[in-house]
């Protein structure tokens, strides 16, 4: 018996890293899967690689209607949605000085309004399917802050808030909504922004209680828990997944 057996998920952001590995690990517990991002032909082989399990689609989560899309597609080909992972963001690493606003808000919109109009979207389908399980990708830096990274920092600050009022309103509906917040997982976005900030990452996670890089299947498996029914009375929950990262002051 699968931990997902039945369920039907939601996953953005799903053709690399993270997400790619959310669906796999979904899929391998039991979940169909409708799964989708702006990069067509990474999520179509991904797709392929799965099989009947999982759909593609393409999806814009700034868009309104990317989401009612995507949402419509996990009803109509699936019967129902159980579960909404918000996983999609990016990440860009340039000072507040040298950042322009079009930079600034784009990376708000996506990592934020992106998981607000998931929320707003999914939550009737979630409500209508007997209750579920939002889960919002947000970071370690949405408890602390790096240099250069403002604006990222910023729109997973707000991530973190946008859990708590969503948790407060669509509980009594059955739906659960809780945060993840990872710290450094070896992924292709992560090892851009290494390379463009100058930190040398090997020698950085050496020095933490887990002393590597963190994988992305390792957070894929506190994003199954928050998904199944294990975690039936979590909500508004935030769930760190860093190598004890936060654990020092830095000195």
């Amino acid at each position: 018996m699968g931990q997902l057996d039945g369920k039907v998920a939601l996953v953005t952001g799903g053709a690399r890293g993270m997400g790619a590995e959310h669906v796999r690990r979904f899929v391998a517990e039991g979940a169909k899967v409708v799964f989708g991002d702006v990069l067509d032909e990474e999520g179509k082989a991904l797709a392929a690689e799965l099989g009947a399990a999982v759909h593609y689609v393409h999806h814009d989560v700034t868009s309104e209607s990317d989401w009612q899309a995507a949402v419509s597609e996990a009803t109509t080909r699936f019967g129902k949605l159980d579960v909404l992972i918000n996983n999609a963001g990016i990440l860009r690493f340039k000072r507040i000085v040298e950042m322009s606003l079009d930079e600034f808000t784009t990376i708000m919109n996506i990592n934020v309004t992106g998981a607000f109009l998931g929320i707003r979207t999914a939550a009737p389908a979630l409500t209508a399917a007997g209750g579920g399980s939002i889960v919002n990708v947000s970071s370690v830096e949405g408890f602390v802050g790096a240099a250069g990274l403002s604006a990222y920092s910023a729109s997973k600050f707000a991530v973190r808030g946008l859990t708590k009022s969503a948790a407060r309103e669509l509980g009594h509906s059955g739906i659960r909504v809780n945060s993840i917040h990872p710290g450094g997982i070896a992924t292709p976005m992560t090892a851009s922004v290494a390379g463009a900030s100058g930190v040398d990452g090997n020698t950085f996670f050496s020095e933490l209680p887990i002393p590597r890089w963190g994988q992305p299947a390792e957070v894929s498996e506190v994003a199954l828990f928050l998904a199944s029914d294990g975690s039936s009375y979590c909500t508004g929950g935030e769930f760190v997944v860093d190598g004890g990262m936060l654990t020092s002051c830095g000195y």
